[in-house]
């Protein structure tokens, strides 16, 4: 990872710890490649966990939009999912 990345990351979690009251409801937003393949790799990495899941696909049908509603226990528990995630090719997080 690189000092960029790292530097995020440690914004977000100072932000999330100081911004709710954990365990708490986070939303995750992510644009993806149209690809059931790369879709499935963002609902899998939810598998288990009580969430809700919502999709839409942009009007060209190019990207996927992918929303996750989860409860989390704390703000590094967001932040290894957003890692997690991170390696599917093309993914963006909002």
């Amino acid at each position: 990872m690189d000092k960029k990345t790292e530097e995020f990351y440690i914004r977000l979690k100072d932000e999330l710890a100081n911004t709710s009251l954990w365990p708490t409801e986070y939303l995750y937003k992510f644009i993806v490649p149209s690809d059931i393949h790369k879709i499935a790799q963002v609902e899998a990495a939810f598998n288990d966990m009580g969430a809700v899941i919502n999709t839409q696909q942009s009007k060209t049908g190019k990207y996927t939009s992918v929303s996750i509603s989860v409860n989390m226990k704390t703000p590094d528990e967001v932040i290894e999912k957003y890692k997690e995630l991170s390696v599917i090719e093309g993914i963006i997080s909002l």
